[in-house]
């Protein structure tokens, strides 16, 4: 990893580029390239995202990025075969069902429970609609104008005559 690191930084020296511009370029943090520069691989808490620096990194200095992401393939085969085979036993083994912890994301949604009104409630809002309804209309009914219009047997007489 050092020796990549190495052709990394040879690269950008050889072009005249800081390595604050090129991460500025990158949209990577200074740290993380002088990181892959040194080949400070524990730096890092994932080596896959680690492969997709070297690769951009080395396209934006002009060099053959395939031929660099062979190369810390390469390394990565020889560091993970060195890890002891009682350690990848154990990284390996599923948590226990009480041991589970619950992930929270934002893109996992729990489904909530429908809402569901009452009985009560639904009788208590009908029963309250008609005392206002019979409000109104007994208000409206009871006007001296109702009772001017009121019809007497004179007038259905008059009426069905005609």
């Amino acid at each position: 990893m050092e020796e990549l690191g190495q052709k990394l930084k040879e690269a950008r020296e050889k072009i005249g580029v800081s390595i604050e511009e090129a991460a500025e370029d990158l949209n990577i943090r200074h740290s993380q390239l002088e990181n892959i520069e040194a080949g400070n691989i524990k730096a890092f808490k994932d080596v896959f995202y680690l492969k997709y620096f070297i690769r951009d990194y080395a396209k934006y200095l002009g060099l053959n990025y395939e031929e660099l992401v062979d190369e810390f393939n390469e390394f990565l085969f020889d560091y993970t075969s060195k890890i002891p085979v009682d350690v990848i036993k154990t990284t390996n083994e599923q948590p226990k069902p009480e041991e589970k912890k619950k992930i929270i994301s934002p893109y996992t949604l729990e489904r909530k429970r429908p809402l569901i009104i009452s009985s009560r409630f639904i009788y208590t809002a009908i029963v309250i609609l008609i005392i206002i309804i019979l409000y109104l209309l007994i208000n409206y009914y009871g006007t001296d104008e109702f009772k001017e219009v009121t019809i007497n047997s004179n007038n259905v007489i008059a009426w069905l005559e005609v």
